[in-house]
């Protein structure tokens, strides 16, 4: 799927599911946002070590998180953003101050919204002939949103952590 474009580049978006375990009422909520080596249903496959050189740069306060990619819907901010063996961990909250992040916190609790999916810019991949596979080798990664439809089925999100709010303690 390919996402919207900056004005000095092509943009593109990947989706993964999130699979809701515990859903809290402080809307945070970690996961996958992409894993290493695994095709997605766009042939494209991220190499470990390709987020790297973004996320030093961007940090998370500079990736965003959004509304099915998009930058008129922000929902929230990701708390931390890491390259782990596996792929892509992230860590976010959402901001239940903005009535689009209530409904999808909403969503989140009834098991009805379970999908994660970067934009980014490629910035170094090839493209296998024999396969078809396109490997993404480095990324300047743009957003992580939370989205309806995911491209990569075998990620999951790990945990949505729980805090009573102070009008029940």
């Amino acid at each position: 799927m390919r996402g919207r474009a900056p004005p000095f580049g092509p943009f593109e978006s990947k989706l993964l599911p999130l699979q809701p375990t515990r859903i809290g009422r402080d809307g945070v909520f970690e996961g996958y946002a992409s894993l290493f080596r695994v095709p997605d249903l766009g042939k494209d496959v991220v190499e470990p070590g390709a987020f790297r050189e973004s996320l030093l740069r961007r940090g998370p306060a500079g990736i965003k998180l959004l509304w099915q990619h998009d930058p008129a819907e922000p929902i929230g901010r990701w708390l931390s953003l890491v390259e782990d063996a596996r792929g892509l961990f992230v860590r976010g909250r959402l901001s239940l101050a903005v009535a689009r992040a209530r409904e999808i916190h909403a969503l989140m609790r009834d098991g009805a919204l379970d999908g994660l999916s970067i934009g980014f810019r490629s910035e170094k991949a090839r493209t296998e002939p024999r396969t078809g596979l396109r490997r993404l080798e480095r990324i300047d990664l743009w957003e992580v949103s939370v989205v309806t439809f995911p491209m990569l089925p075998q990620a999951r999100i790990a945990a949505v952590k729980a805090v009573r709010p102070a009008a029940f303690v």
